[in-house]
């Protein structure tokens, strides 16, 4: 099949891409480079792939790049992953956080409504659409809050409630693909994702938590090996907020496993996350890397981020029923994973500066 992806050296696309390569499938990425860590991904799916797949530097804002591309590619399915990520980025510059991301998805729905009636087009969304969720009830245990009223997590019923300059772009955009379904018949699907990790994330401080952690814990274990001392850190909040985080290799499989069904999805929308059973709070996430690196962590409080939400837990059940498909990779397996990926990462920048 012919896919295209957008933002494709990010952490999914990279990790999508490779997948779809070793299987065969013909593969363009349009990427604009700006995300940190898309230059090495590029330059890593070059090293294995070499000249086999197509890589096409644009911005999505573009919308002449866009629809001059998909006229001619005409792709089987559009993975549109191009996004502006970071909350903190949306309210610092709102009007970039709109342009990339709600016209620049109406820029590929327009393309393909034009152009290529006949693609699939599979939207990253986020569990953002659904505002701070203060309305929940919550308990608070030692080391997390809970929502003792939602046992299987949010559904897609959800009331959708934007908060932030991020969460109402990506929720526009998110409404956008399902309108362009009811009123043109496109094959859209919409993923409202939570927590995302693994390799090839190359997290900041205000985008990929888990990510993010998993560099100060490496960080610390090679300060204890040399001797050095503690570096503090700083959390948002009282550390007890909770995501159900998911790996990238079940992410990947999800965005294929739909395309092939894209009959029963077309115009629908899903949460998407681990579940309750691959949920960690902030403070079980340090826990959990102290323990696995023989290290103690030092870190400091800030006050919560606004809108955050204290606990947002993805009930899968209805794409996981209609895909066949369950997450297969727990969080203790992907998270030992990540930190073998993020240590290896910083050595081969340490071999690169000698």
């Amino acid at each position: 099949m012919k896919w295209l992806i957008t933002g494709g050296c990010g952490f999914v696309g990279s990790n999508l891409a490779n997948s779809l390569l070793e299987d065969g499938n013909e593969i363009t990425i349009f990427d604009n480079l700006s995300r940190h860590g898309s230059i090495k991904n590029l330059e890593w799916l070059r090293g294995l792939y070499g000249s086999d797949w197509t890589f096409l530097k644009s911005d999505i804002r573009d919308e002449k790049a866009v629809s001059d591309f998909i006229k001619q590619f005409k792709p089987d399915v559009i993975a549109h992953l191009a996004g502006q990520v970071a909350m903190t980025t949306s309210i610092q510059n709102p009007r970039l956080d709109f342009e990339v991301n709600t016209l620049g998805s109406l820029n590929v729905l327009e393309a393909v409504r034009q152009y290529s009636p006949e693609s699939i087009i599979l939207y990253s969304s986020t569990n953002k659409v659904y505002g701070d969720l203060a309305w929940v009830r919550y308990e608070e245990t030692d080391t997390r809050y809970t929502i003792p009223d939602f046992p299987h997590g949010f559904d897609e019923t959800t009331p959708l409630t934007f908060h932030s300059p991020y969460g109402c772009s990506k929720g526009a955009a998110d409404q956008y693909m399902q309108d362009y379904a009811r009123m043109f018949d496109l094959k859209t699907v919409v993923f409202r994702h939570s927590s995302m990790y693994g390799g090839r994330q190359f997290a900041t401080y205000d985008q990929g938590w888990i990510g993010w952690f998993c560099q100060k814990a490496v960080e610390e274990k090679t300060n204890k090996k040399n001797g050095r001392e503690t570096k503090s850190f700083t959390i948002s909040g009282n550390g007890k907020q909770v995501r159900d985080v998911l790996n990238s290799n079940d992410i990947i499989k999800i965005y294929i496993k739909a395309a092939d069904k894209i009959q029963s999805l077309q115009g629908k929308v899903f949460n998407v996350g681990g579940g309750f059973d691959n949920s960690l709070s902030i403070l079980e996430l340090l826990n959990f890397l102290e323990q696995e690196l023989d290290i103690n962590l030092k870190y400091t409080k800030n006050l919560s981020r606004k809108s955050d939400q204290k606990v947002f837990i993805a009930d899968n059940s209805n794409l996981f029923s209609l895909i066949n498909f369950d997450p297969f990779i727990t969080y203790d397996k992907g998270l030992s994973e990540m930190i073998e990926w993020v240590e290896s990462i910083n050595l081969a920048d340490k071999d690169n500066k000698l």
